[in-house]
């Protein structure tokens, strides 16, 4: 199993995450734009999640070569980032973003098909590889926010397209597998999408990205404007992935066997509503904040795991890139889209305390959904 390889390629994608989500809203505010078109252009990445994933899993659920189209999409990627240098304006921008962000989000889905075919029946192991993404994610944001400090905000330009390279050379080391032969080949995607527990999965992965809008859009701009400098903006947003890390490490393959998803799942919706609770009542507190940041391991770290396993044990084999990709493309894709725009929309109207809570009430609308479908059978269960 090609472990560092694999690992490799989870370190530089998130570590262009890393990058991006907690400092691309600050280069967009240097550059002048409003609250309402930094939301805007920040749900572009969001926005191409619906479509990008999809297709590349259906192109490799399909003619397999799985890893001829990753490699592809990450050169694209990296090849389209560089217009970023010279677009500035905000339809140029908004092109260069569409551009580079729909090549990137097309091909994590599909390392994850690869990742847990490498791993058959050992699939409590993933979060041993997925949390050098988690490393790669915190190593940036710390180093790049006293970057950030020292020689201003463009210096997130050279250093992403260094990531974007990293991400495609990546892929080049990566195996390709041989096709596998499925024995529930008959069973349609509509038949699996028809389940009320897949309604059900889907609608609260959907609400939890969403829930997730202003954060990733606007927390470092509040914690700027309530007095924070860009290292200690880093350090924060580096304190919640090392939970992660923590998580992925240590407890994450337990958890997965000693419980359902249904029930990690619902504790993890639960966290996410007090998380936003905290940044939005107490973000004068720096330990409320240390504390609304160790929430992180469960909101994106737990829940994450959670649904791709669900995910793998639920979609049989010659479905497995699409399933992951309509997990991508309805989660981080749609919800993510709308609670990015949600976020611009109520930022300046309403106000970050008021953003805040609202996107915790849609955590809480999550738990209801998925206490309602368990009760009626319809939730992810324990049946993986």
């Amino acid at each position: 199993m090609p472990y560092w390889r694999l690992s490799s390629f989870y370190f530089f994608y998130f570590a262009a995450l890393g990058a991006l989500v907690p400092f691309w809203a600050l280069y967009l505010k240097s550059l002048g734009f409003s609250a309402l078109q930094i939301g805007e252009l920040m749900a572009i990445p969001m926005a191409t999640k619906i479509v990008a994933p999809y297709m590349w899993g259906w192109l490799g659920d399909s003619l397999g070569q799985r890893m001829r189209f990753v490699r592809s999409g990450a050169f694209l990627s990296f090849f389209t980032f560089l217009l970023v240098f010279w677009l500035t304006g905000y339809a140029g921008l908004a092109l260069a973003m569409a551009l580079f962000s729909f090549f990137w989000n097309a091909v994590l889905p599909q390392i994850e098909v690869i990742t847990l075919r490498f791993l058959g029946s050992n699939t409590p192991l993933y979060s041993r590889i997925r949390v050098w993404g988690s490393v790669g994610f915190m190593l940036m944001v710390v180093i790049l926010g006293f970057m950030v400090d020292r020689w201003g905000v463009t210096i997130i330009l050279p250093v992403l397209a260094l990531l974007y390279a990293g991400i495609w050379l990546s892929t080049l080391v990566i195996p390709e597998q041989s096709r596998q032969d499925d024995h529930d080949s008959a069973v349609s995607l509509s038949r699996i999408l028809q389940q009320p527990a897949m309604l059900s999965f889907f609608a609260i992965c959907l609400l939890m990205q969403f829930s997730h809008g202003a954060y990733y859009t606007f927390f470092s701009i509040y914690l700027e404007g309530e007095g924070y400098s860009k290292g200690v903006i880093g350090q924060l947003w580096a304190l919640g992935v090392a939970a992660e890390v923590a998580v992925y490490i240590f407890f994450m393959h337990k958890l997965l066997l000693a419980f359902s998803s249904r029930t990690l799942l619902l504790w993890c919706l639960f966290l996410a509503a007090l998380r936003w609770i905290l940044i939005a009542l107490f973000s004068d507190f720096v330990v409320m904040l240390i504390f609304a940041q160790l929430l992180h391991a469960a909101t994106f770290g737990a829940f994450h795991a959670a649904a791709i396993d669900f995910v793998h044990h639920n979609f049989p084999q010659h479905l497995q890139g699409r399933g992951q990709a309509l997990y991508s493309s309805v989660s981080f894709g749609i919800g993510g889209t709308l609670g990015s725009l949600s976020s611009g929309y109520l930022w300046d109207s309403s106000g970050a305390t008021t953003t805040f809570l609202i996107f915790a009430a849609s955590a809480v609308v999550a738990m209801g959904i998925l206490t309602v479908g368990q009760r009626k059978g319809q939730g992810p269960s324990a049946e993986e």
